[in-house]
């Protein structure tokens, strides 16, 4: 158990580190608005798989994890500078698409909850305007005099 919470810290402080990294010093135009999302670290520190989305919508995803990449030796190398471990991970970047599912997924949540409220503001409308302003009760009671 101890094991998986050193590795979770690990990956938190590596993710941490690499999202400063990539926006402070890679200047290569190719890569756009790079989230990194998570780090899996395998449990022995050799290898960790970054997961990053694009923001930017300009930008080619696929192109910008290839040119994260070609750069990983780069970031390897300034990783060592703030984390302090005996071993560095290799890195490799992966696109996240997990990440890209959950936006659209809640964004279709949101649509279909403003729909909803906005139906049910026409329905409170509509009913009120119905037999003169009175309820469906009331409109029952009327009827039975």
């Amino acid at each position: 158990m101890k094991e998986y919470s050193r590795i979770d810290r690990l990956a938190g402080e590596i993710q941490h580190a690499l999202a400063t990294l990539i926006q402070s010093e890679i200047k290569d135009p190719r890569i756009g608005m790079v989230t990194v999302t998570r780090v899996q670290l395998a449990r022995d520190v050799s290898h960790a798989r970054v997961y990053v989305t694009v923001l930017d919508g300009a930008h080619d995803a696929e192109l910008s994890v290839k040119t994260l990449n070609r750069a990983a030796p780069f970031l390897r190398h300034a990783l060592g500078e703030r984390v302090h471990l005996q071993f560095l991970p290799r890195l490799q970047f992966v696109y996240d698409k997990q990440s890209v599912r959950e936006q659209r997924l809640n964004e279709l949540i949101q649509q279909a909850v403003r729909s909803d409220a906005a139906q049910g503001r026409a329905i409170a409308k509509g009913s009120s305007s119905v037999a003169g302003g009175r309820t469906p009760e009331a409109t029952q009671d009327a009827h039975k005099e």
